[in-house]
């Protein structure tokens, strides 16, 4: 891959990668740290892609796994105050689902990204996870009655 392509792919994919890492990890430093290695990864393979799909797809697959290699390091829990993004929504109801998203253990929040807000099949989420369809199935309605739970509460 030469300088140019890799300038290309950066900025077609790299706010993704970012936003698929930080919603599995919840910090910022961390997310970026994932989002710097999985795209060297991307610069360093020596592999053409059939399409940019399947290149997207293998980002993500990548930086999954990257999210996994940094959770086994550490387990740290960041209190949801110290989150600014949450803060920097237009309407109020926004803040809170976004706060109740976070607050998901981290199995179902990456489920809920990538199924919502990357628009990935249950399948290819299950691909992506390397989980069954049917775990990610039961992930999903987990995390939405949840999320519903809690959203009723506020």
């Amino acid at each position: 891959m030469d300088r140019e392509e890799f300038a290309q792919a950066v900025e077609r994919y790299g706010d993704m990668v970012f936003r698929v890492a930080y919603s599995c990890l919840k910090r910022r430093e961390d997310a970026e740290d994932v989002m710097q290695e999985t795209l060297l990864k991307l610069y360093r393979e020596d592999k053409s892609f059939d399409s940019e799909d399947h290149r997207r797809f293998w980002l993500i697959r990548v930086a999954v796994n990257e999210c996994r290699k940094v959770m086994r390091w550490y387990r740290r829990v960041v209190p949801l105050d110290e989150l600014p993004e949450a803060a920097a929504f237009d309407r109020p109801e926004q803040s809170e689902l976004f706060r109740a998203v976070m607050d998901l253990p981290a199995k179902y929040r990456l489920a809920i990204y990538l199924y919502y807000y990357e628009g990935y099949s249950v399948r290819e989420v299950g691909e992506l996870t390397r989980t069954r369809e049917s775990t990610v199935q039961t992930r999903l309605a987990r995390a939405r009655e949840m999320l519903k739970q809690k959203l009723q509460e506020v």
